[in-house]
């Protein structure tokens, strides 16, 4: 019979770790955030070229053949296509023929710029105020829900933590 199993009410067992001290606790085998980052880049593949930025403009590359996002809608928004002769050195992008005649281009992505006060309105619409009209709608449900709850002029239900009043927050730039 094992040691290990037999009864004896004045000893201690000993720990696992001290029967094997190869061992680690699971918490060690853990990937840092550093780590993580770094694999999590490994299984990205980058296909488009980092172009060199236009003052004054938002790049962008957008899929030529997205029928659920197409072109014809960000040309509405403001984007513009990139004419080759604005990025000296990627001469290679260039399209030759066709309906995007010396734009720049790598595989189906059009290589679009969107001049900046409008990319930072449309952003602030979409990524603040928009945001910020929701969180106010669902602190009315809220404050409904708690009202409605009251029996016999008992409050049954309350808000805990609450969302902040968020009204004076600046709008950050987007970039």
């Amino acid at each position: 019979m094992d040691d290990r199993l037999k009864k004896n009410p004045g000893a201690n067992r000993e720990g696992r770790n001290a029967q094997n001290p190869n061992r680690v606790s699971p918490e060690e085998n853990f990937p840092l955030t550093k780590e993580r980052r770094r694999s999590r880049s490994e299984f990205t593949q980058q296909i488009l070229p980092n172009m060199p930025d236009i003052p004054g403009f938002h790049l962008c590359w957008l899929a030529s053949n997205n029928q659920y996002d197409p072109l014809n809608r960000r040309f509405q928004m403001g984007y513009m296509p990139v004419d080759a002769s604005e990025m000296p050195g990627y001469e290679t992008y260039k399209v030759k023929d066709g309906e995007n005649t010396g734009k720049i281009m790598c595989n189906e992505m059009l290589l679009c710029k969107m001049p900046m006060d409008i990319y930072q309105d449309i952003m602030a619409e979409n990524h603040h105020w928009l945001p910020m009209d929701e969180s106010e709608k669902i602190k009315i449900q809220q404050e409904q829900l708690v009202e409605q709850s009251r029996v016999k002029g008992r409050q049954l239900a309350s808000i805990e933590g609450g969302i902040p009043d968020e009204s004076g927050t600046p709008v950050p730039d987007f970039y």
